[in-house]
Formats: structure tokens, C-alpha cells, sequence
């Protein structure tokens, strides 16, 4: 007697179809799992025995073999459960026979209800994608997989509710997407009061989406200008929201019942992150932080505390957009298309040039200091903003009106149109994604701002990714004052913004 099913795994962000073959044979009693599953997989043996007989099912005093293919990719979780348990229910004659356009996913528990799992969104796709009609998982996971059209998704508590499905009843119908309430509290900047130079600069990285590293002392605003950040990104896409909470789903980090995350992420871990937990990785290479802020801002404040390796992990990751990360189980990619911003002191003491505290570091300790941050890390950072202390005029004047993010949003929704308008036919996204087979086609110049660009090329000893990302700062630039050219005013401001090249 033999059944299969179809189930799925997940490769990365990636569903594949996973076939479960179930097969009872004279013998001995035993129950074995073969595939290559890891520890999860195989503890299914006593999860569906358990379920079988709790549910009134005769459990078969004979030989079960079961097979998930392909067998050379290993398998992980205890998403197979239902498979299992359905494949060797079909085996006995206790359901009818399963068509070949059903999948089934889920953990059981010992009674026979059924536990979410990870993943359900890439599991869905791939589902549609190889022709699948009805999808059965957990119910906790039917709103986030409800999401992809032309398949029904039936989301079920107990492995009953298909058992009687399966037998003809109709008490089970499709799950109807449920979009959740979307309650955005961004911060705004209408609260920061001065720092006007720096909101400049981050209107221009949110219009572009370029890295961007805030310096300045203790309490000039840094980590509260970067937080109100999300509030000038444009809405997160249909497209990007799908591919985000597919991260999200895979890593496990979706709320119950929840559907599409509907707004950018950003992510802010502490500087004692591991380089595991910021790229990715683990014995089944979980996505990391750079991941989980895919489509939006990766924060690290106090940028020279990170662990050096962990921050010369990020520089692949920033040039191409995604990570790949090799195990022993196999080769994982995850998207990581973010903004990284960076927030640091500029020394120890945080009071390097600063008008009204000495600075009480040495020389060597400055460099040292500085030192933490490697030449190749830097030269991928678009923007460099010097945060000054907030006058005393600024902070208690009644009289000082803020811009809000709201304001700023609209000027960076006509910068992102005129980089949608130009990029139309391309897989660009933004400016910073500008590849440079294409940079001098897209970053057009007048001949004076060629002429400066010379001259700080020349100057500060600039390399040629840095002279890419000055054009594409200037584009940026442009775009906010909705120019076709880059013109010679746009060349002055995006030089400025790379200080950090300079010689101090």
C-alpha cells in the first residue's frame, strides 16, 4: 500500500515541492523517516503515532517506510506532520484516495491539533507555481498565505477538519484574506528641533536610498533623527511587502493570523550583534538582521562599538544586495536590499571640534578609535553628515517651526516618480542601485559639474566606487529639484557629503 502527497520546504526565502511517500508493508512494527530530515523531521514518527491513535484511528501494527523527496535536499522542521499522517491514513482506507492537486503542511500536536509553522507565504507561491489547487495549513498561517491568488487555502486547527473534508463534508471552505489594520506611529520631525543640514541629508538618502553615517557628540540628536527616518520613506510596494514578510514568515517573526507586512522595516540591533546574527547564518542559516530590514533601514547606532568582523561582514551584502550563506546542509541567498545608517562619536570621548566641550582623547587614541572602520566598509557609504549640538536659540524658541515628515515625504515621493519614470524597463529600484555599466547614462552632467567632480576626485583623493556614489548622490540631488541634468550646485552638495574621505 502506498500514498503520496504533496508538501513543501524552504530553500532561503524559496518554497519547493516536497513529495511524501508513505508506505506500509508486512513486517515487524517500526516507523522509519528517510529524506534526510533533520532531528524535528524524524520526532515526527511519535508526534503522528500519537495523533493517529488520539484521534480514533487504528494505528497499523506493520512496517512504515516514509520517504520525502527529493532525498538529497536535507529537510527541516516539523512542517511534514499532516503529510505523514494523511499519507498513512490513505494507506489503511481510513480517507479516500488524495488527489495530486492537494498540499498539506503543518505540525501536529499529540491530540491531533495542528500548530503553526514557518514559511506558509513561500510555501504558498511555490504552490501555485507547480499547479496546486488547495492548500491545506495551519489556521494561524491561512491569512498570510491567503495573500497569493488563484489557489484556495483552507486553514485548519485539527488534522479532523481534512479528514472529514477529505470524506465529502463541506463544513471547510477557503480562507477569505483578512487584510490587517495597518497602524503606523512614526515618529516625526517636526520634533527635532535645529539639525537642519542633517535632515537635508537624509532627505536625499531616503529619496535615493543611500547608506548614510551620522556623526556627532553625545546628545545632538543621531539616533533620534534616525528613527524618524521610516517616516520619509515612501509606502512600502505590494512587491516588496510579499518578499519582506516571506523573510519575516521564514524566520519566524510573523504575529498570529497576520497577513502582509504593510510597512518598511527597520532594524536597530545592539553593537555586541554577532556576525551570525547581523548577516544570517546558524546551523540552517536563519536570515540576520541585514535581511530582516529588507526594503528598509538597517540602524546601527554607536557604529566603531560593532565587532569588526561583523561589520566587514556587511560589505558583500551592501555592494550586491543580498546575502549568501554557506553550510554544511547547503548554499542559502536572502534579499537585503536596505539603507544602512550609521550613528558614532567622533572620538572616544565623543567631543572631537566640538565648540563648548575639550576633547580629552590623545591622537593615537583618535585614530585608533577610527581605525575600527575599514577603508572598504567606508568608501560603500553614500553620505557623511556632521551632527552639531543644537543651539539654545533653537530648543527653547517658541517661534521655531519644524518642517514635519509629512513635508518632507511629498518632495521625496516626486524624487522616487522620477527615478520610477527612468528606470522604467530595468530592475533598478533607486539611485544607490545604479550599475555602472549604466551610471553615465543615467547621471548626466553639465560640463561645470564635471569640472567639479574633477577637482574633488583629484583633491581628496577619491577611489572610482566613491566617484560612482558622488554621481549618484548628485542624481539624487537633482531629482529633489525634479532636474534632468545634474547641474554644478548638485555636484557642490554631493562632494560635501563625503567628508569622511577627507584627511583630518
Amino acid at each position: 500500500m502506498l500514498s503520496k502527497l504533496n508538501s513543501f520546504g524552504v530553500s532561503g526565502i524559496d518554497g519547493y515541492l516536497v513529495t511524501v511517500e508513505a508506505h506500509i508493508s508486512n513486517g515487524l512494527g517500526a516507523f522509519d523517516i528517510v529524506g534526510l530530515g533533520d532531528n524535528a523531521v524524524k520526532e515526527s514518527r511519535e508526534r503522528v503515532r500519537s495523533a493517529i491513535k488520539n484521534c480514533n484511528f487504528t494505528y497499523p501494527a506493520s512496517r512504515i517506510t516514509v520517504n520525502l523527496a527529493p532525498a538529497d535536499i536535507r529537510k527541516s522542521g516539523a512542517v511534514y506532520d499532516v503529510p505523514i499522517m494523511l499519507g498513512i491514513l490513505e494507506c489503511i482506507n481510513a480517507i479516500p484516495k488524495i488527489s495530486d492537486k492537494y498540499a498539506f503542511a503543518g505540525e501536529l500536536s499529540l491530540d491531533g491539533y495542528v500548530r503553526g509553522i514557518n514559511g506558509a507565504l513561500s510555501m504558498a507561491i511555490c504552490a501555485k507555481e507547480n499547479g496546486i489547487t488547495h492548500l491545506f495549513l495551519p489556521l494561524e498561517n491561512a491569512n498570510e498565505a491567503s495573500v497569493v491568488q488563484d489557489i484556495e487555502i483552507y486553514g485548519i486547527s485539527h488534522i479532523s477538519e481534512i479528514v472529514n473534508y477529505l470524506k465529502g463534508s463541506n463544513s471547510l471552505s477557503p480562507y477569505q484574506y483578512k487584510a490587517t489594520e495597518a497602524v503606523h506611529e512614526y515618529l516625526d520631525f517636526k520634533d527635532v528641533k535645529g539639525q537642519e543640514e542633517a535632515k537635508r541629508a537624509l532627505e536625499i538618502a531616503a529619496s535615493g536610498l543611500h547608506n548614510i553615517v551620522l556623526t556627532g557628540p553625545p546628545g545632538s540628536g543621531k539616533s533620534m533623527l534616525a528613527k524618524r527616518l521610516p517616516s520619509i520613506m515612501p509606502p512600502i510596494s505590494l512587491s516588496e511587502a510579499i518578499e519582506t514578510t516571506k523573510i519575516y514568515s521564514m524566520a519566524g517573526l510573523l504575529d498570529k493570523n497576520s497577513g502582509l507586512i504593510s510597512r518598511r522595516p527597520f532594524r536597530s540591533p545592539h553593537h555586541s550583534v554577532s556576525t551570525a546574527a547581523l548577516t544570517g547564518g546558524g546551523p540552517w542559516a536563519k536570515p540576520g538582521e541585514i535581511s530582516l530590514a529588507h526594503n528598509g533601514v538597517l540602524f546601527l547606532d554607536e557604529l566603531p562599538e560593532f565587532h569588526r568582523d561583523a561589520l566587514e561582514a556587511l560589505r558583500a551584502p551592501l555592494e550586491d544586495n543580498k546575502v549568501v550563506v554557506a553550510r554544511a546542509n547547503g548554499t542559502h541567498s536572502y534579499p537585503s536590499n536596505i539603507m544602512l545608517v550609521g550613528a558614532m562619536n567622533p572620538c572616544p570621548c565623543g567631543y572631537l571640534n566640538d565648540d563648548f566641550h575639550p576633547c580629552t582623547c590623545t591622537a593615537r587614541q583618535i585614530e585608533s578609535y577610527k581605525s575600527k572602520l575599514s577603508g572598504p566598509l567606508m568608501d560603500r557609504i553614500d553620505l557623511y553628515v556632521n551632527v552639531a549640538s543644537v543651539k539654545y536659540e533653537e530648543l527653547a524658541g517658541d517661534d521655531y517651526e519644524c518642517e514635519s515628515s509629512a513635508d518632507i515625504l511629498q518632495r521625496v515621493m516626486i524624487a522616487r516618480q522620477m527615478q520610477a519614470e527612468r528606470f522604467k524597463g530595468t530592475n533598478i529600484a533607486s539611485n544607490a542601485t545604479i550599475p555602472p555599466a549604466m551610471i553615465k547614462q543615467m547621471c548626466r552632467t553639465t560640463p561645470a559639474a564635471q569640472k567639479v567632480l574633477e577637482k574633488a576626485f583629484k583633491s581628496l583623493g577619491l577611489s572610482a566606487r566613491s566617484y560612482d556614489k558622488i554621481l549618484k548622490v548628485a542624481r539624487t540631488i537633482a531629482d529633489l529639484e525634479q532636474s534632468q541634468l545634474i547641474e554644478e550646485m548638485h555636484m557642490l552638495e554631493a562632494v560635501q557629503y563625503r567628508n569622511f574621505d577627507r584627511k583630518y
